[in-house]
Formats: C-alpha cells, structure tokens, sequence
C-alpha cells in the first residue's frame, strides 16, 4: 500500500467522482497511485511537507480515538505509566524510555561513548549515524518486548534524549550527558541526534524528546527549589539556541522540563517557557513532558502552590502534556474543582497520542520487523569504537605517543580506572555483553610483544584499599611497578558513582556535583608517587568533565582524555596509544588553569564562563585537541562576495606537513568588532571534520549561517548590529593559547557590509 496526499484538482474534465473518492481514503494502491500522478491530482512532496501532513493525519486519528475515551480515561492517559484501555484496543505504554549513548536501562545494547565524549568528535554525520543505531536497536527490543507482552518501563519507543543543556559550569554532575558549553556545538549535534533517532520513514522510527528545557545546569543538590534567575540575552544567546533548532531544525517530538524555577516559574509550569517561547514563537506542535516528579516540587519545595491540585493546575494550564510522576492523579479532583478544563485534558491526550500514532503503535510501521539480531551486532559495536577513537582528545604530547611496542620491553599499567568496567560507560547507559577495560585493550594490543604489568595504585576516592590498611596501602606498588617499567600508562578519573545525578525519588545511588575540579586525594598521590620515579609517564582520564591537570601538564609526557569512552573503550584507549588510529577530538568544554575566578555555582550569568566570556586564560581551552600529524589551514577565502543576511561559503586549505594520516576537524569563529552586545570573545559558527593523509593538502568548504553575524541585546532581540566581523578559520581557537599550544595562527577572513 502507498501513502497519497492530494491537491487541487488541476483539470476541470476529470473524474471528479473518482477523486474525491481517493481523496477520503488514507491509501490506495500503486496503479491507482501512478494513474493520479500522470493525471496532475499528485504532486511530490518536500520531506517538511510530508512530514506536517503526517502530523496532520496522525492528530486527526488522534482525535477520533480519544474522543471514544472517557474523561477519566483521557486524565489516565497522561501519566508516563499510561494504562491500558482494552475496550479501544489501547494496551498500556510507559513513556519513560533513555538513550542518552545507546538504549538504556533495558538490557542488552550496544554502549557508546557518554554524549560528552561523542561531542568531542566535533561530527555531525557521524552523531546522525549513532542515533540511528540507537533508534535500530530501540525499535528491535521494543518489537521483541511486545511479543513478550513486556511493556514494562525503559522498553518504549519514546526516548527521553538527548540532554541539550549548556556545559556552563565544570562542577556540574550532569554536564557529561550534554554535548558541552558552547550553544552553536550543542545545536548542530542535537540536530543531528535528533534527526537520526527519528528518522526519515513513512512513521517515526523513535521519538527524540529535547531536555531539561530551558535553564538547568546545576547544582543538582537544590535542583527542586532552586531559581535559575537569567538576563533576557543570556536567556536568548546562550540557554535557547539548542532548543531553538532542535524545535524548527530538528523536529523533535518532545520537550522535558527542568526541576528548577525560572526566572521565578517552575519550568514545567512556566507559561512564558511552554506556552509563549515553545509553542507561540517557535510554533512546536510535539508533547511536553515533565522531568520525573518536578511537578510535585510545586507545592513541595518551590511553594509556589498549596497542593498536588493546584500543581497539576498550573502545568496543565502552562502545556505540560505528560507527567513523569505521580501528580496528575489529581487531574480529575482538579476537574471536580474548577481547577482544570475538559478540553485542557483533552488537549494533552490527543498531543500524546498523535506521537504514538505518528510512531504506527496503532496502524503499524516499516520497522515492526527489525530483528533482535541487530542489538549490539558487530557492525553497531565497531561504530561504537569508532566514536571513541573520534572523541578522544589528545591534550599533551612531548614525542612519547605513539608508542612504539619494537622498543618496549615492559609497560606499566596503573591506577584505579585502568581496569574499572564503571568508567568506561557513563550514566544513563545499557548493558553491554562484553566490555574492555584500559588494562584488556593494552594487554590485547601488546599480546608477546612486551610485558604489561599492573598496580591499581589506589582508591577511586578512599585513603585505602584494604580494611586496617595504612593510608595509601597500594602507592607502593605502582611506585614498584613504575620502576620495572620503560613506561607507565597512569589512569585516572571518576566514574558515574562520583559525578552524575542528585539521589533523589526516581533516582538512586548517583553521585551528583564534584565539589573541586582537583583528582580525588588519594589519585593526585598516586599521580605524583608515579612521576617521581622518573621513568617516561603517559596520563589517560578517563571522566565526564574538565579536570585539574596543571601537575599532569608539568611532569607526565603526554595526556590523554578519554571521558566515558564506551562499553569496548579500552580497545579505542589502545588504539590511540600505539597509532593504530590517530587521536582527532577537540574539547567541547574549557580545562581551566585557574578555577579560583569561577563565578558561584548558583550564578547562570555568562560573565567568565566558558571559552566566549572568559577572563582569564585556559589551561586548554575549548576546540582544542592534537593528532599525530601536523595539520594546519595554509589558506581560506571567501567562495563568494559576502552579503548582508546571507549565509557566507569560506573555501579554505588544509595541510597535513606530518609523517601520520589522520582526521581533523577545521574550525570557523566570528569577532564582531562593533555592537556593543556582542560576546566578549569570539563565537564558533562552523567546523567540519576532514581526513588529510601526511604530506597532503586538501580543499573544503564551509557555510556560514546569517545567524552568526547577530547579536543579542539585554531585551532578548536577536538582529545584526554591525557590519565589521572576523572570521578566523583554524584547527582551534583564535586565542593565544590555542596558537602556543599547537605552533598555528588562525587565518583572519575580515566581513565588511555596505
């Protein structure tokens, strides 16, 4: 059966009869098909088209179901635990689902690099194509858990992903799960996680929902009575982009809100968030979904409400479809009191059940049959290996790396992440049937070829290892081990037990914000046990966020970070170590020198935050990462003449004069020298990530958006107010440290409008 969408009738001598037979039917045949496109009744539709016309079918379905319904079992219907309604042929579906880096919390799937470390890749297409597996994977156990009857919770198809909150501050335990501090960075890559989740089919592959909109970073301790209080243009310029596109670009299904009040408005009940900003500016037409319990923080610990009633008022009033909780089981009390409306209900039910429609729950899909075979098949874990080898950042390097194993004999191995399986997945993460921990990926890779010895040197966090032990019982050993060796390979970091989410209702046993950027005491022991040696040491960190690494830059030889590099990271971890692969990634968060200048934590200001408002230099900054070659841009100019309000193409030259292939990732950022609102430093607004092979030079274009030559003023307007810029075209940052740190200058492209 094909799918028709109809048009005017262009010829008056028709069979009108026929057409508007054809008209009223949702199908029809391929020669009835054929026979109305030779006739001109059907046109070729854009993909925008189709897609506002599946919308428009899949409501009015919606519609007609829920009118079948009850009130009652229309009010039901807005729980993430939505029941069954047997006598409408409903069954029941839980609507909490996560795929932050691969399904979760529902088994077996494959486990890629946590969201921060897939950021670091700096790929679009390659963000796209993870999302993809992920949607594959979802949609397969959610067909093989429907033969089963298993509805159970995290075994849907609406994944509550990705985490497009902006990095703003390093403490933050939950800035893993986001693709980092820069707006532009966090658009682009949601965008594309977005589109590949959902995808492109005749019915939505999964349903991507963007969260915690708008202002949530931080800290997780007071989450559910916190106000995240904002100027209008940091509001505008920083904390809604991402959502912006992930709305108008990325047509994404749902939006989460955050726990904490806005600007005064608890975010799942904000009016000026949900009602004006969402739905009037931006003209969403998904769900929205509360995050788990925030609505019951209302009456509970925002007070601005006396009771479950009155809160399930005010987030049914502000557009908030779906409660992830258990508040809206006062939706019918708040009826009984005038509180709510029927159609306010109605409303919310059939916005929820257009996704479920626009998803075939009902009418069927192209992707009921995706097999149980493909979770975590080989092809998915290679892309997962893939991802990490692209996400790993190398920060130093005196010569030391590659490693060559012909002139190893021994190699140390040390520290409390070398082997610990914990570190490789992040949070929000599945399980995976084999994992390869940074201590299996070296022994692998070495195999006879040298001897690996190994010390776990340490603690994640506690003085000891051992019960009636003497304070740092294990540094001995990895001082020993260090001895022994050519070189030692010292791993470190955190884990999700140390930086995640608050303990709170629905989530238990995580670890929320660091209180320090510095490595646990017992880690920086080890750290300088092993140095003092003075044998050749390489630092791998293994974490979600920027770390203190002053003493790691001043007395290790190299430096590797690798984030949560995913279920078979060890083997990535080895890979970039021995030059199998070339290290690509390039940092999505600012490593800072000096964190004493930070401001408080509770500020959502943008003064000296992050690589565009910062004040003092970066250890490393943001955009910057080595390879094992040598690549620079030799040479950029303009395609074409630029002009006002239209996007400007930059042809540049890539050289790589190194001895090692590798991939990079060319860089664009924009100086407006005039407008006084404009950032204080300079913002990205382009990259593209390219392969150049040693001793080669490549060509490749950029298009730069309109948008980036705007400002944002302290009303929130977004308009260009200069007709002066720079663009710099770089492998990095056109900052002085990013230039001392890789021995290249940007190149300077200048923008003057008429």
């Amino acid at each position: 059966m094909y799918r028709i969408f109809c048009v005017k009738i262009l010829k008056l001598n028709t069979d009108t009869e026929k057409y508007g037979k054809i008209c009223s039917e949702e199908f029809c045949t391929k020669k009835e098909n054929d026979i109305w496109h030779r006739r001109g009744f059907l046109q070729q539709y854009t993909k925008e088209e189709k897609k506002n016309m599946d919308r428009a079918q899949a409501r009015k379905k919606a519609e007609a179901l829920v009118a079948k319904m009850t009130i009652e079992e229309r009010a039901g219907q807005l729980k993430y635990d939505a029941p069954a309604i047997e006598r409408l042929g409903i069954p029941t579906y839980n609507w909490w689902n996560e795929a932050l880096h691969g399904v979760a919390r529902a088994g077996t799937a494959t486990v890629f690099p946590q969201a921060i470390g897939c950021a670091a890749m700096f790929d679009e297409e390659e963000m796209q194509k993870i999302a993809d597996v992920i949607a594959e994977e979802g949609r397969a156990k959610y067909n093989a858990f429907s033969k089963e009857e298993d509805r159970d919770i995290y075994k849907g198809l609406t994944f509550w992903s990705p985490n497009i909150n902006i990095f703003r501050d390093p403490r933050w335990g939950r800035g893993h799960e986001t693709y980092g501090e820069d707006p532009f960075l966090t658009a682009r890559l949601g965008v594309s996680f977005i589109k590949g989740l959902q995808g492109d089919g005749e019915t939505m592959k999964v349903a991507a929902c963007a969260k915690h909109f708008a202002v949530h970073s931080g800290p997780e301790a007071i989450r559910h009575e916190f106000d995240a209080v904002v100027s209008q243009k940091d509001l505008y310029e920083t904390y809604l982009p991402a959502f912006e596109a992930a709305v108008k670009e990325g047509g994404v299904e749902a939006v989460m809100g955050g726990y904490n009040r806005t600007n005064g408005e608890p975010s799942c009940g904000s009016k000026t968030l949900l009602k004006k900003i969402l739905r009037e500016d931006w003209g969403f037409e998904g769900h929205v979904v509360s995050d788990c319990w925030a609505i019951q923080d209302f009456h509970q610990f925002h007070k601005v409400t006396n009771g479950p009633k009155e809160s399930a008022q005010m987030a049914l009033e502000a557009g908030c479809d779906l409660n992830c909780g258990c508040t809206y089981a006062y939706i019918m009390a708040a009826l009984q009191d005038g509180l709510v409306t029927e159609e306010q209900i109605t409303e919310a039910c059939i916005r929820v059940f257009t996704t479920r429609f626009l998803l075939g729950m009902f009418d069927g899909s192209e992707y009921d049959d995706i097999p149980y075979e493909v979770v975590e098949c080989k092809e998915h874990r290679n892309l997962a290996v893939e991802a990490a080898h692209k996400g790993m950042v190398l920060l130093k390097n005196d010569g030391i790396l590659p490693l060559d194993k012909r002139k190893i004999r021994t190699i140390g191995v040390v520290g409390p992440n070398a082997n610990n399986r914990i570190a490789l997945q992040g949070n929000y993460h599945g399980t995976s049937s084999r994992y390869v921990t940074v201590l299996e990926g070296i022994q692998k890779e070495v195999e006879d070829d040298c001897r690996v010895y190994y010390a776990e040197g340490s603690h994640m966090y506690k003085d000891t290892m051992e019960n009636l032990a003497w304070k740092d019982d294990r540094i001995s050993e990895a001082v020993i081990t260090a001895k022994q060796c050519d070189v030692t390979i010292v791993v470190l970091g955190l884990d999700e037990l140390m930086e995640g989410e608050e303990p709170d209702q629905s989530n238990r046993g995580q670890a929320g914000d660091k209180a320090s950027l510095e490595f646990p005491g017992c880690q920086q022991r080890l750290l300088e046990a092993v140095t003092s040696v003075g044998k050749p040491v390489i630092t791998v960190v293994l974490s979600g966020s920027a770390m203190d690494l002053r003493y790691a830059d001043a007395h290790t030889n190299a430096i590797l970070q690798a984030w949560y590099p995913g279920a078979e990271g060890g083997t990535a971890v080895a890979d970039v170590l021995f030059g199998r692969v070339s290290p690509s990634g390039k940092l999505p968060v600012t490593f800072y020198k000096d964190t004493s200048d930070l401001p408080e934590f509770t500020d959502y200001s943008m003064k000296n935050r992050t690589y565009r408002y910062m004040e003092q230099e970066a250890l490393y900054p943001f955009g910057f990462g080595l390879t094992y070659g040598n690549v620079k841009v030799s040479a950029a100019e303009f395609a074409e003449q630029p002009e006002k309000e239209k996007s400007v193409k930059i042809r540049c030259t890539v050289t790589n004069t190194g001895k090692w292939d590798t991939e990079e990732v060319v860089q664009v950022y924009i100086k407006d020298w005039k407008s006084k609102y404009a950032v204080r430093n300079h913002s990205l607004c382009g990259f593209r990530r390219v392969r150049v092979k040693a001793g080669e030079s490549i060509e490749t274009e950029l298009t730069i958006d309109p948008r980036a030559f705007t400002i944002v003023d302290e009303e929130g307007k977004r308009y260009v107010d200069s007709n002066k810029f720079s663009l710099y075209v770089a492998t990095t940052q056109p900052d002085a440290r990013s230039t001392a740190l890789t021995g290249h200058e940007a190149v300077e492209l200048r923008v003057v409008f008429a």
